[in-house]
């Protein structure tokens, strides 16, 4: 029996025509190199290269294609440009829409991992302690816009107020896990009557398959690596199922990846706090997909793997579980988009992981950085930047960094 090929939605005005794998790769390895500012800003670079200039899907089809991206977990900007090149050239397209939007800031990071190590004396461990700044205005943005898109009304902010109470008053290791399951079960409870997500046309062909072949993979991942990280005392195992079950577990945008990866990879020692938020105030001066951060994490931690091995590593098992979902929800969207019962637990796992996110910005983010008013006027400059003035986070990392250099004792 032939595989039925199911269109992840309907049909579209036009049928865009097909490319090579390495017109996919030139294109996203131009916007790995250029796209500065975040996820939202990536959309935006995403929609002026392959919607106007390149014409590969039409307006209303791209704009449902992102719907469908964040709705679940992953980082939203990889999966929309791995699934133009899905498009465009196959599921190798794909595979190369996200080599190329993705590897130019892993190379970056992976370089800076080498490079901290030499920022010595008064002036290096000041421009260390900047770029731990820059993650508290950074942070503090995107609370700032996640809870104004994702709580608008007096329910999903209680969601997310109780969410960041479960984080920052328990102790327990999976205390951001219970703030996620809190969120579902309130969002079924209380989100119910918050209207229906709208996605109807994305020209994406799947067959089905492939999108159950790829939920198996993503599922038995989840559960194989950490039944064997139980089982083993191999450090490569446990180090990728921690990287593979934060990338699984993000929901709402790339910044809640950081207090999962900070539970993953300070709390067993593996990296300081120190070196993690100076690490992710530099992969705000890189363009690219914020997720790239465990390239530095894998470059950076005890013990080995390390290095360039364990970047590779840390790269690809947080990247994996998002797309392995993607592939596989595409064949099933039209039905499941439709269901009101999911998209409420949905509407509440993005609350929760506001609260998530909120809950990081006190501790470790503000706790760790924030030691006077001085560093308070340097965080409170970025943020006024980043808010106010629309500023690249680019000139927010230079401002921070200078700022923490300038105030660094001699």
């Amino acid at each position: 029996m032939n595989d039925r090929i199911v269109p992840a939605t309907a049909a579209v005005s036009h049928i865009p025509r097909r490319g090579s794998v390495l017109e996919v790769l030139r294109v996203a390895t131009k916007l790995g190199l250029t796209s500065f500012g975040g996820p939202i800003a990536h959309l935006g670079y995403f929609h002026d290269e392959y919607v106007v200039r390149r014409k590969w899907l039409d307006e209303h089809s791209y704009a449902d294609l992102v719907a469908l991206c964040q709705f679940a977990p992953g980082p939203t900007s990889s999966k929309v440009g791995f699934s133009l090149g899905l498009l465009r050239a196959g599921y190798l397209g794909g595979l190369a829409a996200w080599a190329g939007f993705t590897l130019p800031s892993a190379l970056a990071l992976l370089l800076f991992s080498y490079g901290a190590a030499a920022l010595s004396g008064p002036v290096g461990t000041g421009l260390l302690h900047g770029l731990k700044l820059v993650a508290v205005a950074i942070v503090a943005q995107a609370v700032w816009g996640m809870a104004r898109t994702l709580c608008p009304d007096r329910e999903r902010a209680s969601i997310a107020g109780v969410a960041a109470l479960i984080v920052l008053l328990s102790t327990s290791a999976f205390s951001q896990l219970a703030a996620i399951l809190f969120g579902a079960i309130a969002g079924a409870w209380l989100c119910r009557h918050t209207g229906v997500i709208r996605a109807e046309h994305t020209p994406i062909k799947v067959s089905r398959w492939v999108g159950v072949a790829a939920l198996a993979a993503f599922f038995g991942l989840l559960f194989g690596l950490l039944l064997l990280r139980a089982l083993t005392t191999s450090q490569a195992i446990a180090m990728m199922e921690a990287f593979y079950r934060s990338g699984a577990l993000v929901f709402g945008g790339g910044h809640v990846v950081l207090p999962l990866l900070r539970e993953a990879v300070v709390a067993p020692g593996w990296v300081g706090d120190d070196a993690f938020l100076a690490g992710y105030g530099a992969a705000q001066a890189v363009p690219g997909p914020l997720f790239t951060f465990a390239t530095y994490l894998g470059a950076v931690m005890e013990p080995a793997p390390n290095g360039v091995h364990g970047a590779a590593l840390g790269l690809v098992t947080i990247f994996l579980p998002g797309l392995l979902l993607h592939l596989g929800t595409l064949p099933f969207w039209e039905s499941f988009r439709q269901r009101s019962g999911t998209q409420a637990i949905m509407r509440g796992i993005n609350a929760g992981v506001v609260g998530l996110l909120g809950a990081a910005l006190y501790s470790p983010i503000w706790t760790s950085a924030v030691q006077g008013p001085q560093d308070f006027a340097v965080a409170l400059v970025g943020f006024i930047l980043l808010v106010g003035w629309k500023a690249p986070p680019v000139v927010v990392v230079v401002v921070s960094a200078l700022g923490g250099a300038a105030l660094a004792p001699l």
